[in-house]
């Protein structure tokens, strides 16, 4: 089974307070964080992660994307849509992906680790490109008068952010990851997302995930329609989702499951055996070869200490039964 992170990955320093003079600076001076995007790929590869991410260092999964996208213009806390919405003169993501792909591989190709990874292990890592979802954004913000209704909004969103997709493959992600943490609220209309993701997935050739947050109960069975290759969720923290994966594991139609097996909203670091029963139960259901084992959602909320013992256990977890 393959691992890996949903996103987010704690600051080094306890940097998670972004000052504004930081934010500044992440601005203006696009490689003020490339010593936290090295801390954070080198701290997920120590724990032994095979699909790592950039760890998100640079701002909230909002604003990485609403403070850079054109027709968007942030009012004190709250985006507002003030023209139609518009691509982007350059990725927004791209440069953070180069970033943590180069320290993956100069960690991977150093003396040390080139005897302590074999080429299938080599062949397993990656980092994952991770874009959060047009109808978490547009419910993010305030949309006005400049769209007829939500919906057109989101679409045209969706339309831009495919462009984001195509980027982040053509520049070696592994997979493409795209957080919609509102579908499982009841706040988002699911046919819409259906229909934006439809849209982003469309000229994507590598494997393609959506990640939802919560109780899935009321939306499961519609996310087994999502043109995506892998449907990610909670389950540590949210147990009774195994109930609705295995209410409609018969709907997947070779759809993989993201098994979050750490609950990051607790500091509790679970012990191995705890995650070795929580894989069991995913097991039961779909299957080891339907498994991608990760976190319950991004971890940036805990101290660095903890994130990664929780990812180290996490993979030990997993050896018990690759060995």
């Amino acid at each position: 089974m393959i691992s890996t992170v949903v996103g987010s990955f704690p600051l080094s320093n306890n940097k998670n307070d972004l000052s504004f003079k930081n934010k500044i600076l992440t601005k203006f001076a696009n490689d003020s964080y490339k010593n936290d995007i090295k801390f954070s790929v080198e701290s997920q590869l120590n724990a032994g992660i095979d699909i790592i991410s950039d760890g998100q260092v640079r701002g909230d999964m909002v604003e990485l994307f609403l403070d850079f996208i054109p027709g968007f213009k942030k009012d004190g806390n709250t985006f507002y849509l003030k023209s139609k919405i518009t691509k982007p003169q350059n990725p927004l993501r791209v440069k953070d992906l180069k970033i943590a792909i180069k320290y993956m591989n100069d960690y991977l190709n150093s003396n040390n680790n080139l005897k302590k990874y074999n080429k299938e292990e080599i062949d397993k890592k990656g980092v994952k490109g991770i874009i959060t979802g047009p109808s978490t954004l547009i419910q993010s913000s305030k949309i006005g008068n400049i769209y007829k209704n939500q919906e057109l909004a989101i679409l045209d969103l969706a339309e831009v952010l495919k462009y984001e997709a195509i980027a982040l493959e053509n520049a070696g992600a592994k997979m493409i990851q795209i957080d919609e943490p509102f579908l499982s609220t009841g706040l988002l209309d699911v046919n819409t997302a259906k229909k934006a993701i439809s849209i982003m997935s469309e000229e994507i050739n590598i494997p393609f995930a959506i990640h939802c947050c919560g109780d899935i109960k009321d939306i499961f069975k519609d996310l087994t329609s999502f043109n995506v290759d892998i449907i990610d969720c909670e389950f540590a923290g949210n147990p009774c989702n195994f109930d609705f994966l295995n209410g409609n594991a018969k709907y997947l139609d070779g759809k993989k499951i993201g098994l979050g097996v750490i609950d990051t909203s607790n500091p509790k670091i679970e012990s191995v055996e705890e995650i070795v029963q929580t894989i069991e139960k995913g097991i039961a259901i779909v299957g080891e070869n339907n498994l991608l084992i990760d976190p319950d959602c991004g971890m940036k909320m805990l101290s660095e200490e903890i994130a990664f013992k929780k990812l180290e256990n996490m993979v030990k977890a997993i050896k018990t039964f690759n060995s």
